[in-house]
């Protein structure tokens, strides 16, 4: 007898923040692979086709697509999330991945680029998160998907509004479940530990930095997109129906250990 797996997800829909490049194009890959239809998302229009269709080349025209909206505008998000379901049909996933960094201590951090750090990665989850549930709340089912950062928990000098904006969007992630759990979302997040990408080559260079970074984590390396795409798949999926609330750190031990 033919048993279909819970980590199954043909026939959902998933929409994923910043997936143009890096963590976003990784967890988009990974939903795809499970047998989600995606849509991708950014600002930069060359690279967003590009990256469309690097993996409509490989899932199919019909399951790839693209929308593009500022995530820190209520009024763009709404109009954003309308297109989404227009365009591509009901949201079944939203992964909340898009944000920047701004690395200046504290004493010296601007006012706007504080503000610009936590609209962009904690504000726009509310908006996006928030726009996504109202048409998944009519349906009864959902799954939003938070994505943190081991500075949900830690901090470290210069990324003060970083680390507010990611501590935040874990309990934003509680909030969320509280309100809309009992009536068939599931809210979670990740916390992705020290990732490799084109982004983090710089530090990845830097031999200073890299020597803390394996030393200061139990499996002695850093991760890689692809270790964060089977934990998101696995919140997407009906296998972690009884999860909610919840952040998961993918960080190779680092927060575990002192």
């Amino acid at each position: 007898m033919d048993h279909p797996s819970p980590f199954d997800l043909t026939g959902r829909t998933a929409l994923v923040t910043g997936s143009s490049r890096g963590i976003g194009k990784a967890l988009a890959t990974g939903l795809a692979k499970a047998g989600a239809a995606v849509l991708l998302h950014g600002l930069d229009p060359q690279r967003l086709e590009a990256t469309r269709r690097e993996l409509a080349t490989e899932f199919g025209d019909g399951k790839v697509g693209s929308v593009s909206f500022d995530i820190t505008s209520e009024p763009a998000v709404s109009a954003g999330i309308a297109q989404a379901e227009e365009s591509f049909g009901p949201l079944d996933i939203l992964v909340n991945n898009a944000g920047i960094q701004h690395r200046v201590p504290l004493l010296d951090l601007d006012i706007d680029d504080w503000n610009r750090v936590l609209a962009t990665d904690l504000t726009s989850a509310f908006l996006v998160g928030r726009e996504a549930a109202r048409r998944m709340l009519e349906r009864k089912r959902g799954k939003i998907i938070n994505i943190g950062s081991v500075q949900s928990d830690l901090a470290r000098p210069t990324i003060g509004a970083y680390t507010a904006a990611k501590g935040g969007l874990r309990n934003l992630t509680r909030a969320m479940t509280a309100e809309w759990a009992a009536h068939g979302l599931q809210v979670n997040g990740i916390a992705p530990g020290y990732i490799h990408t084109e982004m983090t080559q710089v530090l990845v260079d830097d031999e200073a930095f890299n020597a803390w970074i394996l030393g200061r984590t139990p499996a002695g390396r850093w991760g890689t997109v692809d270790d964060l795409s089977g934990p998101v798949t696995w919140l997407a999926s009906e296998a972690s129906n009884y999860v909610n609330g919840q952040t998961i750190f993918i960080d190779g031990g680092m927060t575990t250990v002192v």
